[in-house]
């Protein structure tokens, strides 16, 4: 199928391969193609998707790959569930028959995901769950007996570790401050909801959360979902944060302190308990509808064993149209956010086809609906179109830094999988080093496309400039870091994320030959990838070990 005959547009780059298989100037054509306002900020549902993925298909068909999608074709089908709240009719806490009301974006921020025209909880139980983990393999549960169904969850942000202090026994027990699946607030609804609760709130604290109170309440009372089937949809009617003011309010009238719980919650003793006599009250008129979306996958199938896949990815939208900015640009144009990863992709991809054909199939995935919570990539996960059993890995480029060669390439999620030990034997080829995430507190590994497949096991590696200053060649560290500064204060979701003339794509170019050089192993490979002991994804992905034992 075409989509406005825009493969004509991709022919436009499709020029004789250089000697270096990345080309920084067919990068910059594809990113200045994504990135204008033809595309109108490529978000899901609008007509700037239907020209994004017209654009994509028209490459991908270019380049002379093979439909990877649905079917025999070049897309998958993801329907989006988008709901917004309505003015609250009632909103509040009740601690021992005293009711308090909570202002809404100041006291408390919720969203929903339910297909509902209205959500309400009425007078529901509180019940404080620690940091609301369940970790068997690190012998840690903070749930014990409890039952959460019909009831108000109240968690803590990031996991036990972030806050513990040297000589508590907590402490290296979830990899120090390094943020695990656990401190993820998206693990904190699910488990909820997994136990049947009706509403999930988490504490915010700004070091813990790693963003501010302005950034939870952003969204506007507006949330994604994918769309369900009625027996997959989550039983909670309402999820979000307390402010850290309102938490020790509520926690002070129930009689407790909210920084001694904090302790306490550190200890593998902590058990969940009912907060004293508090019921937390609410109700929402819900506008809701279901956008239609699509992920475009393509392929390179393999001569030997086809049913073995490599798979690269990166997601196509961005924000969309919003408001205007202060030069009156209302395009949110995602250049580098992921016009880069998408760039990225085109290009290892021809370096495939320039080669002899690959003895496991590639997969080359872009993604609709990151920017909503990685939900074409969930939507992947959940209904795989090449089974995570065998799939040998997912790599994944997102957001690359534009100031120019480094000595070292950022690593997110130092100690997941072996794929780590790869990476850093090819940089080696490049002359360039490791260095970890500077901040993994702020859990980037469980925040990009990769995440979906890592949940199913299957070895993941992200390739992404936010993770720190780069050493850079031309101003060192501190340049890096002020690239890092720039670009999240001035770019990162706003309009001004678009192509500028004054980016050097070297850096670029190297991290995205790593990409493609650890792609062209593994696809030329009998390797399977791993997860090294203490990750959390490692258990899933050996229940599978049998499928890919040799025959």
């Amino acid at each position: 199928m075409r989509f406005l005959g825009l493969a004509a547009l991709a022919l436009t780059l499709t020029a004789p391969a250089a000697a270096n298989p990345i080309d920084a100037k067919r990068i910059e054509q594809a990113v200045k193609i994504l990135g204008s306002d033809l595309f109108q900020g490529r978000a899901p549902g609008t007509p700037g998707e239907t020209i994004t993925v017209g654009y994509l298909i028209g490459q991908f068909e270019a380049l002379g790959l093979e439909p990877g999608g649905e079917d025999g074709g070049w897309t998958q089908q993801v329907n989006l569930l988008h709901t917004k709240l309505g003015k609250p009719e009632t909103l509040g806490v009740g601690v021992g028959g005293q009711q308090t009301p909570w202002t809404f974006a100041k006291d408390v921020y919720v969203s929903t995901l339910q297909p509902a025209n209205r959500v309400a909880i009425d007078k529901a139980e509180m019940v404080f769950v620690g940091y609301g983990v369940n970790a068997p393999e690190r012998k840690w549960d903070d749930f014990g007996n409890i039952d959460l169904k019909g009831k108000v969850a109240v968690f803590l942000v990031n996991d036990p570790d972030f806050e513990a202090k040297k000589g508590e026994p907590v402490a290296g027990t979830f990899g120090g401050r390094t943020m695990t699946y656990y401190g993820r607030w998206t693990y904190k609804f699910e488990e909820a909801a997994r136990r049947g609760a009706v509403g999930a709130l988490i504490v915010h604290d700004t070091p813990g959360a790693g963003y501010g109170w302005s950034t939870v309440i952003a969204p506007g009372a507006e949330n994604y979902d994918i769309a369900r089937k009625p027996e997959d949809v989550t039983s909670l009617q309402l999820q979000g944060w307390i402010s850290g003011e309102a938490a020790a309010d509520l926690f002070r009238r129930a009689g407790l302190d909210l920084a001694k719980e904090r302790v306490r919650a550190r200890t593998a003793a902590f058990t969940a308990a009912p907060l004293k006599g508090a019921t937390f009250s609410a109700a929402f008129p819900v506008e809701q509808d279901v956008v239609p979306s699509q992920n475009v996958i393509a392929k390179i199938p393999g001569k030997a064993r086809p049913d073995e896949t490599v798979m690269i990815g990166a997601h196509w939208d961005a924000y969309g149209i919003g408001a205007p900015d202060a030069e009156g640009r209302t395009v949110r144009a995602g250049a580098n956010d992921d016009g880069v990863g998408l760039a990225a992709m085109f290009e290892i991809a021809r370096a495939f086809k320039a080669g002899p054909a690959p003895d496991r199939t590639v997969v080359f995935a872009a993604w609709t609906a990151e920017e909503r919570g990685l939900l074409g990539s969930e939507y992947y996960a959940l209904n795989p179109l090449y089974p995570h059993a065998k799939t040998v890995a997912n790599l994944t480029v997102d957001v690359l830094q534009t100031a120019g060669r480094a000595r070292d390439v950022i690593l997110i999620g130092k100690g997941q999988n072996s794929l780590e030990d790869d990476l850093a034997r090819l940089a080696k080829g490049q002359g360039r080093t490791i260095t970890p995430d500077s901040a993994p507190e702020r859990g980037l590994f469980y925040r990009a496309d990769h995440f979906p497949l890592a949940k199913r096991g299957v070895p993941v590696l992200l390739m992404m400039g936010l993770g720190g200053g780069a050493d850079l060649i031309e101003g060192g560290r501190a340049a890096g870091e002020a690239w890092v500064a720039d670009y999240t204060a001035k770019r990162y979701h706003t309009p001004g994320d678009r192509w500028d003339e004054g980016w050097n794509l070297a850096g670029a170019i190297e991290d995205i030959d790593l990409v493609r050089q650890l792609a062209v192993e593994l696809a030329n490979s009998n390797r399977w990838p791993g997860w090294k002991d203490g990750s959390e994804f490692k258990q899933v992905r050996d229940e599978t070990a049998a499928d890919r034992a040799l025959p």
